[in-house]
């Protein structure tokens, strides 16, 4: 599920999930306990397996498990979202491939996107579910006023377009993205963690801000995932995709 990697002073973990690291409850507990496990002043890499760094939600998995799933399930996904974003050290998104919808956010929780190929964006209104306030309000940090035409085309971007509104840093060859996230992450920690830690947390706060503004939201988030409407299209969005890639 997940490949946890020691290389050196910095840590990687690796998504290691299915064919595409598709997002169910499992995995995102695992992140998060993953997170949360590791010295909090350390440096962290994240990346995918394959060809794919992650194509977000397992919509098979909401489907099938309905309300009572999905109930336990928003909360694990934000909660994952937000280990990603807290913890204290440099964090370094290596997008090894697609990263779309959740994985798109994860990535965007890091402190410093680099990717090598396959797309990147936010497919949400295409699969007829809204946006958890964590998830919104992490995206808007990432990428500012940006993030309107993200949500609202559910467009996907090639790194170049990513790279040229701020959603990803820097393009890689495949054969050396690893390794140039390894660096980056060992420049960073190269403050002291202290330092490094209390000027991540400033320049956070507005979007913390908005996440507690907005929890009020979450009830309503749930209803609609777990409406009958909302998984009818959802079912039928799987169908879709499934007729295209016979």
């Amino acid at each position: 599920m997940l490949d946890l990697e020691e290389r050196g002073d910095v840590a990687i973990m690796r998504l290691q999930h299915g064919k595409v690291n598709a997002l169910d409850r499992e995995l995102l507990l695992a992140i998060t306990e993953a997170m949360r496990a590791v010295d909090q002043a350390r440096a962290v890499v994240i990346t995918g397996s394959g060809s794919v760094f992650s194509a977000g939600v397992d919509l098979q998995r909401i489907v099938a498990g309905g309300p009572s799933y999905i109930r336990e399930f928003l909360p694990a996904l934000s909660d994952s979202f937000m280990a990603i974003f807290d913890h204290p050290g440099p964090v370094v998104a290596a997008v090894n491939g697609h990263a779309i919808a959740g994985g798109c956010v994860i990535a965007a929780a890091c402190d410093v996107r680099l990717m090598a190929h396959g797309k990147i964006g936010l497919a949400e209104l295409s699969v007829s579910v809204p946006f958890p306030p964590v998830a919104m309000e992490i995206m808007r940090y990432a990428v500012g006023p940006a993030v309107g035409h993200l949500v609202l085309t559910a467009a996907l971007l090639d790194p170049a377009q990513a790279r040229s509104i701020g959603l990803i840093q820097h393009v890689c060859k495949p054969e050396v993205l690893l390794e140039s996230a390894v660096d980056r992450a060992r420049q960073m920690a190269r403050t002291p963690a202290g330092v490094f830690s209390v000027s991540k947390r400033q320049l956070q706060q507005p979007a913390r801000d908005r996440i507690a503004a907005r929890s009020g939201e979450e009830e309503a988030v749930a209803e609609m995932w777990s409406s009958e409407r909302t998984r009818d299209a959802i079912a039928l969005y799987l169908a879709a995709l499934r007729e295209r890639t016979r």
